[in-house]
């Protein structure tokens, strides 16, 4: 099973180059450093820790746990990959020279083989549930010890996986420590293969998010630098088709609340010129932060075209709309404005963290809209009543509270291993 797995790997050595230069042609930051995902130009390194996060929200939810690493192993180096050029992007606004970063290697033998040779860590951390089979050997030969932090598998994704079962018991042989999130995850990985002794539950490391503690007091500032004082509502991380739905209830908030403002923030960079010039079009007035000025009493839309500032968006607002919801993309983080005492809204595409965006549901901090027209009834109606938005608020930070302890469990867990 393991030579056909390296065989497709070699097959798709040629058309994985030419997806990254397809990729490359309409945003260039797929094409920077594209030699590390091939095995090219890694930083060299002695017994470092290494972090995986694939993208955005791995990264943000590693941030406590790459903090205390380097608190209590100040002589090691710290190296955080990632997958994405918004998670690199997001690696370099928030630890800057502190870490390390590079891409994940492609999954062929020979660019494992030099990212190991050149990186040389002593311990790897895997964020959530990626399992690539070369890579984990890797650390099995070389006796590098390779946890996957706050583990999650999905009842679908075993059914997969256990089409490929010979390949996956195999790959989760090798020493892997799984620290999962519950106790379903955990027995899910032991059905493929993980070893019992070497599977804990440790809860979800997502839930211990560490936010500024001035934060608060920035966005007051921010706000009343830039959005006057205007009721504001977030819609946060939008992905192509959300934008559309967000501005059309913008529009019909508008019609009852012309002081209504609406702080748009895309997910992905090289969308944000194209996102103004939707907005235009609708005829709305619009302010981006890199014009630099703050909205005027007109300004119905101030786009966040920003990389590293939501988490400052949402200090400056009084309702938090989490996108890549109402279209099939999983949904993004809710922990970040919970944290905020923010009342929370949300589409129903929340397959990337069902069992968190069950629970703030299940409290009523958190509301399921279907479409434009719902999304502008519930905003309308958390703007208009504050005493109930305050209340859902509390009861998001509440839950956030009572889940919190994954890093300290985490932490006991692999100081044991760090050589």
């Amino acid at each position: 099973m393991r030579i056909l797995y390296n065989l497709l790997t070699y097959v798709l050595f040629l058309p994985y180059i030419g997806y990254w230069l397809v990729r490359g042609i309409t945003n260039r930051s797929y094409l920077k450093r594209i030699g590390e995902r091939l095995g090219i130009g890694y930083p060299r390194l002695e017994r470092c820790i290494w972090i995986h996060a694939v993208s955005v929200g791995e990264v943000v939810a590693a941030v406590p746990l790459v903090r205390a690493l380097g608190r209590r192993f100040p002589d090691r180096p710290l190296l955080v990959t990632t997958v994405t050029p918004t998670g690199a992007a997001r690696v370099a606004s928030l630890f800057g020279d502190e870490v390390h970063h590079t891409y994940i290697p492609f999954e062929a033998p020979h660019v494992v083989d030099r990212f190991f040779s050149t990186t040389n860590p002593d311990i790897a951390l895997v964020l959530e549930t990626e399992i690539w089979p070369n890579l984990y050997r890797g650390c099995g030969v070389r006796d590098i010890p390779l946890v996957l932090v706050s583990a999650r598998i999905s009842p679908k994704s075993v059914r997969n996986y256990r089409r490929l079962l010979p390949l996956f018991r195999e790959t989760l042989s090798h020493g892997i420590v799984i620290a999962a999130q519950s106790e379903a995850d955990a027995e899910r990985f032991l059905s493929l293969g993980a070893a019992p002794e070497r599977t804990r539950i440790t809860g979800n490391i997502k839930f211990d998010v560490e936010l500024p503690p001035d934060l608060p007091l920035r966005g007051r500032e921010l706000r009343a630098d830039l959005f006057l004082d205007r009721p504001v509502w977030i819609a946060a991380s939008t992905h192509e088709g959300e934008e559309e739905i967000v501005l059309a209830a913008q529009q019909a908030l508008l019609k009852n609340h012309p002081e209504v403002l609406l702080v748009l923030v895309p997910r992905h960079p090289q969308r944000f010129p194209a996102v103004r010039d939707m907005i235009v079009k609708q005829g709305m007035s619009v302010v981006s932060r890199t014009d630099g000025e703050p909205c005027s009493t007109s300004t119905q839309v101030f786009l966040g075209d920003t990389m590293g500032e939501l988490t400052l968006f949402y200090a400056a607002s009084d309702v938090a709309f989490v996108a890549g919801s109402l279209v099939p993309i999983g949904g993004h983080n809710l922990l970040e404005p919970a944290a905020l005492g923010l009342p929370l809204l949300s589409g129903p595409h929340v397959f990337n963290a069902q069992e968190i965006a069950d629970m703030f549901v299940a409290s009523g901090s958190c509301r399921l809209v279907q479409d434009s027209a719902d999304l502008a009834a519930q905003v309308d109606d958390l703007l208009s009543d504050p005493e109930t938005a305050s209340r859902l608020g509390d009861a998001g930070r509440e839950i956030l509270e009572r889940n919190r302890g994954s890093l300290h469990r985490l932490l006991a867990l692999i100081e044991p291993l760090v050589a």
